[in-house]
Formats: C-alpha cells, sequence, structure tokens
C-alpha cells in the first residue's frame, strides 16, 4: 500500500483533528483553536488520511508576506514512514501558491528528529524562545528555537 498524500481539511474533520491531538500530543490543541483553523480563510489544514482515519495535519496561516506553519503532527505509530516530509512538502508548496518570501515555524528545542528534517528542507535557526513551552515531563519549561525558509520563485 502506497502512503497517503496531504488532502486539505474541512470543517467535518475537526472531530478527528480533535482526536488525533488527544491521543497523540501531551499538549494538544484545543478544539477551539482547531475549529479556527478550519474556518479562518488564512489557514489552510493538510491532513493524511489512512484506511479512514487522520494519521497526520499540519496547519498553515498565511499572513502578508509570509506563512507560518502552526502545527505538524504524525500519529505516533506511523512515524518514520516519511509523511512529516510529505506534510511539510504540501506545506512549502501551499506557501509558495500564496506567493509568501518566508515560510516560518517554532519548535521544541530537544525535538531532534523535526529538527533535522526541517535543517534538511532548508530551514535555519532565527533565534530562541527562553522557557517557551512546558517541558514534556511537567517539571519545568523548554526553549523554542525559532526557523525560517526563504521560499524562492524558481
Amino acid at each position: 500500500m502506497s502512503d497517503p498524500s496531504p488532502v486539505p481539511l474541512g470543517r467535518s474533520a475537526l472531530a478527528a483533528l480533535v482526536e488525533l491531538e488527544r491521543v497523540s500530543q501531551p499538549y494538544p490543541l484545543s478544539a477551539a483553536r482547531l475549529k479556527a483553523a478550519l474556518t479562518d480563510d488564512a489557514d489552510v489544514v493538510l491532513g493524511l488520511e489512512e484506511q479512514g482515519g487522520l494519521i497526520g495535519h499540519a496547519i498553515l496561516s498565511r499572513q502578508p508576506f509570509d506563512a507560518e506553519l502552526q502545527a505538524l503532527l504524525v500519529a505516533p505509530h506511523h512515524r518514520r514512514r516519511g509523511l512529516a516530509l510529505a506534510l511539510m512538502e504540501a506545506v512549502i508548496a501551499q506557501a509558495r501558491a500564496w506567493k509568501s518570501e518566508r515560510l516560518l515555524l517554532e519548535v521544541r528545542a530537544a525535538n531532534a528528529p523535526a529538527i533535522t528534517l526541517y535543517r534538511r528542507m532548508g530551514f535555519a535557526e532565527d533565534g530562541r524562545r527562553r522557557g517557551y513551552y512546558p517541558s514534556l515531563d511537567g517539571a519545568g519549561r523548554e526553549d523554542a528555537l525559532l526557523m525560517s525558509c526563504r521560499l524562492s520563485r524558481a
């Protein structure tokens, strides 16, 4: 079976998004935030579906000159299959279609797999937000790396 391709999600995907976040994240996005992403004309939500279920998503927000990756998630038991790469390629294609100059994101400083993917895709570190996230073990705070990638028109 081939891996799924990212597709834009509509309002009917809200329950599946909420459930995917709930079972996959220690700090899931709220239903209100996910609903806002699905209904805001400045956002696009891309999803990966397999056997009728949602296994990954990315939320991209359009800004005046840039685009910002708000979230990227692949269900834990579907990782290490290149699905995050497929989502990122679709995110970059959408940002280019919007004619965005740069793609921005932030990521937990300890999320080595994501940082490796982003760097491989041409992202560079722009800065750091000290103590931005609650730590995954609940015992403190964790830094966020700010990263960006210039989007060439070629």
